[in-house]
């Protein structure tokens, strides 16, 4: 198995978010949460990390799933949401 490359990690956390709802890896990180996981993932065409967040005020986690496919136009997907 291959893992995402930390050069790529960048483009995933400033990708804009999608859906209302959803909210971007970036803007979590200027709000004062930190990375507390991270795990990737390889597949032909399609890189993937999902991304764990922790604030020190809140008391749930959030959690992103942030996607390269070079076979999808927009070719980045990040989505974010509460873990509860």
């Amino acid at each position: 198995m291959k893992f995402l490359s930390i050069a790529a990690v960048p483009a995933l956390l400033t990708s804009p978010a999608l859906g209302e709802d959803n909210i971007s890896i970036e803007t979590l990180l200027k709000g004062g949460w930190q990375i507390a996981g991270y795990a990737s993932a390889n597949q032909p065409a399609v890189e993937s990390a999902m991304i764990l967040l922790r604030h020190q005020h809140e008391t749930y986690l959030m959690q992103c799933r942030a996607s390269y496919d070079v076979t999808r136009s927009p070719s980045i997907n990040v989505h974010c949401y509460k873990l509860r």
